[in-house]
């Protein structure tokens, strides 16, 4: 393995900056201190004036391996990942077929071993019929149980009550859900289809999958949590409807890992507001829908005051030709996961968010909420999970520099004010300088429960 040692870093963690340099060995973070030096070191990495950051870790991502490969690889995928600074992930269940089962969850972690550059676990997933399956998961091994309280792929949408009361019941550990009110979602889609026939511009998608959907759904998951204390993190919050569900201040400061719910905001839910369909139509449907600017504001206050703890991207490609389609047909979702440091690097240059925050909520807060072994930090005797950031260097987004399978991203044109320079994964340097140097670095990540 790489023996490496970084020199005159930027450090910014545990909302700390510090000049410092870092020895890593065996995959591990040795030693942190000023002018180290080490006989065994094959590699020396000179970051002055550039940002050294914990890798990110992104809980929500679909690299569609296996079954659906014609969108994404997980090599592809973690390939976009690391470049862009994300060096673990936590993957989705509704592949083709959906992991249902232990045996498929497995098959999963197979292929990931065997091609993914990126650190890597993948929520079990629930339906109305697998609940003995579901319990039979290792709390240690795997980051999630993944509920469907909305649309989904093949038979993964859950809305049976007595499974849901269950399944928050029983559950051994962590469940994420994707809350949108699927009979809300019906009757406006029956609405809009009478409305605008067979030609609806995209611009109503966050009509169709409105407020009300959100909220509903949302809040039926925190009562669930509340009644059983289950332990609960709702993905990608859309609306400032839902914030009062994880106002916490009549309690006091409440640390994240003493939580019982959690809540994260997406990248795009931060950046784009409705008024962008017009002019990029399909490329940002997704689900739940972007929607009005007000949102947009509230959740970003939201990230600020701990309401919401975690941001992710909810990474989830489709080809070209399949987003060109007519709006009722193209599928929903966007390629993000290259991009998410870029994108908040960008708020922290306009001044919205600072970088000890940027990291607490895109590094730390993802390791306490999932209880992730020894990542989302930077100390001795974790794992060598690591970004260097130069904040003087732009980034421009072009088909060129791409490394999704699906080849697009709504983000093509954007220059961004910094660039990711290196990207060390389980201590093996894996991304220098535009250059990949290694085929094979992700390691499985574990979990302290």
């Amino acid at each position: 393995m790489d023996q490496i040692l970084i020199r005159n870093a930027t450090v910014i963690n545990e909302n700390q900056i510090t000049e410092t340099d870092i020895l890593i060995g065996d995959g591990l973070i040795r030693k942190i201190g000023l002018n180290l030096s080490d006989a065994l070191v094959n590699r020396v990495i000179d970051a002055q004036g550039k940002y050294l950051l914990p890798g990110v870790i992104d809980d929500q991502v679909h690299f569609r391996e296996p079954g659906l490969t014609h969108k994404a690889t997980i090599r592809s995928e973690s390939r976009a990942a690391v470049a862009g600074g994300v060096t673990s992930f936590m993957e989705m269940p509704n592949t083709v077929p959906n992991a249902l089962t232990q045996q498929l969850l497995a098959d999963k972690y197979a292929i990931a071993s065997q091609s993914s550059l990126a650190n890597y676990s993948f929520f079990m997933g629930a339906s109305n019929s697998n609940l003995d399956e579901v319990l039979r998961t290792d709390p240690r091994a795997v980051c999630g149980i993944k509920v469907f309280m909305g649309s989904s792929t093949g038979n993964m949408l859950v809305d049976n009550e007595r499974v849901l009361d269950e399944l928050f019941a029983q559950s051994p550990m962590l469940i994420a859900t994707h809350c949108e009110d699927e009979a809300t979602i019906r009757a406006n889609t029956e609405q809009y289809r009478a409305e605008y026939g067979p030609d609806a511009p995209a611009r109503i998608h966050p009509l169709v999958r409105n407020e009300a959907a959100c909220l509903i759904s949302s809040s039926m998951a925190v009562e669930l949590a509340r009644r059983h204390n289950t332990r609960l993190h709702i993905l990608h919050i859309s609306t400032a409807d839902e914030l009062p569900l994880f106002d916490h201040t009549s309690l006091g400061p409440v640390p994240l890992r003493d939580k019982r719910i959690t809540a994260e905001v997406c990248v795009h839910h931060l950046w784009y507001d409705s008024r962008d369909y017009e002019r990029l139509g399909n490329q940002i449907k997704c689900n739940p829908a972007i929607k009005a600017s007000h949102h947009k504001e509230a959740l970003l206050a939201a990230l600020l005051d701990d309401r919401l703890d975690i941001i992710a991207t909810d990474h989830a490609p489709h080809t070209w030709e399949e987003k060109q389609q007519p709006y009722w047909q193209a599928p929903s979702g966007l390629p993000l996961v290259q991009h998410p440091l870029l994108m908040m690097l960008e708020f922290v240059k306009q001044g919205k968010l600072s970088m000890e925050t940027l990291v607490r909520k895109m590094c730390h807060a993802p390791a306490e909420c999932f209880q992730i072994d020894r990542r989302g930090y930077i100390r001795e005797g974790y794992w060598a999970d690591l970004v260097l950031v130069d904040m003087n260097q732009s980034t421009t987004v072009t088909k060129e520099n791409l490394y999704y399978h699906c080849g697009w991203s709504p983000l093509e044109g954007f220059t961004f004010g910094a660039s990711v320079t290196h990207t060390v994964v389980s201590g093996e340097l894996v991304y220098a300088d535009g250059e990949f140097l290694k085929a094979r670095a992700g390691q499985r990540l574990s979990f302290e429960r």
